[in-house]
């Protein structure tokens, strides 16, 4: 990745959540992949076609109880002060009359990307991005039902969401120190608006940035080795709550969470890999989650996991 970067090569490239593998596509060789890919900066997306059939969509979450005991582990974690923060995610198996390409051409957001028949994901959330020099991050932590009265006051006084959002937007601001200087908080508890086919939410979001620091310019891959597994997405301090998370959950993340992105030559835009869909001996499972702390009840994490397993088409 440095070296295309450094010659200014432009290219795609999608990391999985442990940084294990990495894949690189040069602009010319994307079609030819079998990837599909549509961000703000580049789309592959051909014509557009009417959906002709009325979207069939169940899922099938795991109980009460099997969610708890990782809810548990996780709190006693946190309780002992291993961590202060960790992102708890579970995997669903859900059945659609939806194949994941045309899940990925019809849903709506603001990243997505079919890759190769085995996922498939409509991501809300930017990890980084790269302006002449600048770098830019947008830790977004935070989702109400939109239909609630005062829905985005009540998320931005939230206690406990307050908490979670004020923790990723340190943790964030801590990483990009690692590669730029003068970083700040442009922008704190900016509320979006993410319409779905199964109930409309609002996220919080905030906005960081800094200059890149010179031993980092036009180094793309070690720019990202220094700032993955993404914070938003593990929790803090890292390396404990990554552990946590491998004992926690019981299941391989493989790609989700981990990031991609597109660098046209100059700048980048790169996401986070969540609202996910991936395809596992011909079922069908969405990973999704939500962050732990030491205010979180159970029953309502367990409600927002299951929130999440929604598609953007409407």
């Amino acid at each position: 990745m440095d070296e295309l970067s450094l010659q200014q090569v432009p290219y795609f490239f999608i990391i999985d959540f442990l940084g294990e593998n990495v894949e690189i596509y040069k602009e010319n060789e994307i079609k030819k992949s079998g990837l599909l890919i549509d961000f703000q900066s580049i789309s592959s997306q051909k014509n557009k076609h009417a959906l002709s059939k009325k979207v069939e969509w169940k899922s099938y979450p795991e109980t009460l109880e099997s969610f708890k005991s990782g809810f548990d582990l996780v709190q006693k974690n946190i309780r002992l002060g291993n961590s202060y923060l960790v992102n708890y995610t579970r995997k669903t198996r859900i059945e659609t009359n939806l194949t994941l390409e045309e899940i990925f051409y019809h849903s709506q957001a603001k990243y997505k990307v079919f890759y190769k028949d085995f996922f498939v994901f409509f991501s809300p959330e930017t990890f980084v991005k790269i302006i002449d020099g600048k770098i830019f991050t947008y830790p977004m932590k935070g989702t109400i039902d939109a239909s609630l009265e005062n829905a985005a006051e009540i998320l931005k006084n939230d206690k406990k969401e307050k908490a979670e959002h004020y923790t990723v937007v340190d943790l964030l601001r801590n990483d990009l120190s690692m590669v730029a200087n003068e970083v700040k908080v442009d922008q704190f508890q900016h509320i979006d608006f993410i319409k779905t086919q199964q109930k409309d939410l609002f996220a919080m979001s905030s906005e960081i940035s800094g200059k890149i620091k010179p031993e980092f310019d036009g180094k793309i891959g070690s720019l990202m080795r220094k700032l993955l597994p993404a914070g938003s997405i593990l929790g803090a301090p890292k390396p404990k709550t990554l552990e946590i998370i491998l004992e926690a959950e019981g299941y391989n993340r493989g790609y989700y969470t981990g990031v991609c992105g597109w660098f046209d030559g100059k700048n980048l835009d790169s996401c986070v890999m969540i609202r996910f869909i991936e395809k596992e001996n011909n079922t069908l499972y969405f990973k999704s989650g939500g962050g732990i702390t030491h205010m979180s009840k159970l029953e309502d994490e367990y409600q927002e996991m299951k929130n999440k397993i929604y598609v953007p088409i409407h």
